[in-house]
């Protein structure tokens, strides 16, 4: 593709083209707001499915590496990556483990959503919402932390294939697909194309007004780059889903127009069949796909931007420790977090660990949550992201004591 120029004309244009077309991508949300510049920008990565924990920082030794084995005779994890004396990390995440060694990643073992539920559907909502149990709540954790931060909205929201409930009842909604594509518009048009677009959204209807404030929010977001987008330091994305969105998130947080959260989603973590082949296996094409996307994301803004900077990996759960008959895992419990950011106190692995005896498993099966994910994510609010009002984030929930993942800002 060759070079083109990439003004504010044109991304006002593109912008507009997303609210008339509905465009989508795989990137699921992006809030501007005005940055307080004392609180990290929140980068939120939800692989969809439930990953395998115990596959992707197993036990290395002891007797719990020996219950490990036994269940997992045909998948278990090999030449693992040292995290401590304890633990190892997969080695198809090479490039995370960089980032540990440097102390730029904090592990969270033995953590997730401590309610009793093997469904996808109802552990990502659960999860997203901020309220385990209950599903009818009216808003996401995030929308709830925008709100009680004071989130004044320069851009909306950018959704793609629906706006997830962590961000329920955050809109105006605009979706996005590559910011390259705003180019496309001819800008001897824009002032047509403008007008056209707001008689297309005169109405009265909460989507005319959606789309009224998003055109009116456009107008004072700061320019993006002249030139087509150039990764720092010498990143480079690969081509894959994930990367891409990595990368939309990274340009955008270089505008300096006042990103607050972005959540990026990553599916196909529901390893039920053929898991580990002893030669890499399924596993091992996600977590590099993971682990290559976070790392040339995190090189392309460590220059400046990396220490106001949370991002935070969760899925809804983990899986069995016993392998299944299709030489996969099953739907589990217990779960693990990384943390990545300048912000992060990394190069540990945090959690109390339960165990993996028969009798210290959940329901005799599971990894057992010794840390509630909600925990995390109190910590990064209140030390990160300057937001102390943890009843409203997550109402019902009382925090632990920190555990100190996360530096004071």
């Amino acid at each position: 593709m060759p070079s083109q120029k990439y003004s504010r004309r044109n991304f006002l244009q593109g912008c507009s083209a997303a609210i008339a077309g509905l465009a989508g991508a795989r990137l699921t949300h992006l809030a501007f707001a005005q940055q307080d510049h004392q609180a990290d920008t929140l980068v939120v990565v939800f692989l969809r499915g439930g990953w395998d924990a115990l596959n992707v920082v197993p036990p290395r030794e002891g007797e719990d590496r020996g219950y490990y084995e036994a269940a997992r005779p045909d998948i278990k994890i090999t030449n693992l990556l040292p995290l401590n004396d304890r633990f190892g990390i997969h080695p198809a995440l090479a490039p995370l483990h960089e980032l540990y060694q440097q102390g730029k990643m904090a592990v969270v073992h033995a953590v997730g959503l401590n309610y009793d539920t093997r469904s996808h559907f109802d552990a990502m909502e659960y999860i997203e919402l901020g309220t385990p149990g209950q599903k009818n709540t009216a808003s996401g954790w995030i929308t709830r932390h925008l709100q009680t931060t004071g989130a004044s909205s320069i851009f909306p929201a950018l959704s793609t294939s629906g706006a997830p409930s962590s961000l329920l009842n955050f809109t105006p909604t605009v979706n996005l697909n590559d910011p390259a594509e705003f180019t496309q518009w001819d800008n001897g048009l824009a002032a047509s194309q403008q007008t056209a677009l707001r008689q297309m959204y005169s109405g009265e209807t909460l989507l005319h007004r959606a789309g009224i404030r998003t055109l009116d929010s456009l107008e004072i977001v700061h320019p993006l780059v002249e030139e087509e987008y150039q990764p720092s330091n010498g990143a480079r994305y690969n081509d894959d889903e994930l990367s891409q969105q990595l990368k939309t998130v990274a340009r955008m947080i270089k505008l300096d127009a006042g990103l607050r959260v972005a959540t990026v989603d990553y599916g196909g973590w529901d390893t039920h069949e053929y898991e580990n082949d002893g030669n890499g296996g399924y596993i091992a094409e996600l977590l590099g796909n993971l682990a290559s996307g976070l790392a040339n994301f995190y090189l392309d803004l460590d220059s400046g931007y990396t220490n106001r900077l949370s991002v935070v990996v969760i899925s809804e759960f983990g899986r069995r420790l016993v392998q299944n008959e299709s030489y996969g895992t099953d739907h589990g419990h217990g779960n693990v977090m990384f943390a990545l950011g300048g912000g992060v106190n990394g190069g540990q692995v945090y959690g109390a660990w339960p165990g993996l005896h028969n009798d210290q498993l959940y329901d005799h099966a599971d990894l057992a949550i010794t840390t509630d994910y909600r925990q995390v994510l109190s910590e990064m609010l209140i030390r990160r992201l300057g937001n102390t009002d943890i009843a409203s984030v997550f109402p019902g929930y009382t925090p632990a004591a920190e555990m100190g993942i996360f530096k004071e800002l």
